[in-house]
């Protein structure tokens, strides 16, 4: 067993639009988890975000994800030690949890030689979040699509053409579980066939760079008009953004945060959504990323 595994798991925009659930894009901002075996009580020391928000002791997301593997393949659980740097706003549609997640998933598989494939991993990842969209962008980089069959998770992952992606997160507090509960038990049969039109665009406009298609692709009936109700001062950042260049907004994940895509200007277009909230009197921050092609980076100190 290695002494020390050390992780580093991109951020990611999920859902774009009309992918509800399904399509994920990796974003150029990193958590970086060094993971060892030691004595006493499991511990976790944390810098950069999360810090005093995080628990650090064994119920912390990233120890549960690890134990999780240990349980899977028999192993009896250790005491872990780890040390998280976090680049990840957390409850920020960036995909934070998938990233803990996927990291505590990874580091665990690592420490035990790596008997399981990053599609198993996947699949636990699912079992802890409940959805697979972001924690697959996190595994494999670049954009995925993710659907289920009758044996398991299914993965695809797709280059994209060179971009990157403006992102504005708002001080508003929304979790994911509130994002949810926002949504409709039924959704009717025209916005159905809506989405799965539009959705299949999107794919195509990300993988060639065609930010006309991508302009009336990345539309959504079937979560974004109810999340909005949630997040004062979007639907007036969005506007801004496409008033700066954007060709194409999304709410990222369940939110709150904007993701904006077009060719140029986007310190721009986040000047714009970062304006626009502050006038609507919500601080915000926002980052200009580049789209993640690796995905999960491993290294291991013997």
């Amino acid at each position: 067993m290695p002494k020390q595994v050390r992780v580093k798991v991109p951020a990611s925009t999920a859902n774009l639009g009309p992918g509800f659930d399904v399509l994920g894009l990796a974003l150029g901002i990193h958590n970086t988890l060094s993971l060892w075996v030691g004595e006493g009580e499991c511990q976790l020391a944390v810098a950069g975000e999360g810090v005093g928000r995080v628990p650090t002791d064994a119920s912390n997301l990233i120890f549960q994800a690890a134990f999780r593997v240990f349980d899977k393949l028999g192993e009896p659980r250790p005491v872990l030690h780890g040390r998280a740097e976090n680049g990840i706003p957390l409850s920020s549609g960036m995909g934070s949890s998938a990233a803990a997640t996927v990291s505590g998933l990874v580091a665990a598989n690592a420490l035990l030689g790596a008997p399981l494939s990053r599609q198993s991993l996947l699949g636990l990842a699912c079992e802890l979040e409940g959805h697979a969209d972001n924690a697959a962008a996190a595994l494999f980089g670049g954009l995925t699509l993710v659907a289920e069959s009758p044996a398991g998770l299914h993965c695809l992952q797709k280059d994209v053409a060179p971009m990157q992606v403006a992102i504005a997160l708002p001080a508003t507090k929304l979790s994911t579980r509130e994002a949810r509960n926002a949504l409709p038990a039924q959704v009717s049969h025209s916005d159905a066939v809506f989405n799965v039109g539009k959705a299949l665009f999107v794919v195509s406009a990300l993988q060639t760079a065609d930010y006309e298609m991508l302009a009336w692709a990345m539309q959504d009936r079937l979560h974004e008009p109810y999340r909005l109700r949630l997040m004062p001062g979007t639907s007036a950042a969005r506007l801004a953004a496409l008033a700066a260049g954007a060709k194409a907004v999304a709410i990222s994940g369940a939110g709150p945060s904007l993701a904006a895509f077009a060719p140029s200007g986007h310190s721009a277009i986040a000047n714009a959504m970062h304006a626009a909230f502050g006038t609507a009197g919500i601080q915000s921050r926002t980052f200009v990323l580049p789209v993640d092609r690796q995905g999960v980076q491993i290294s291991m100190s013997l």
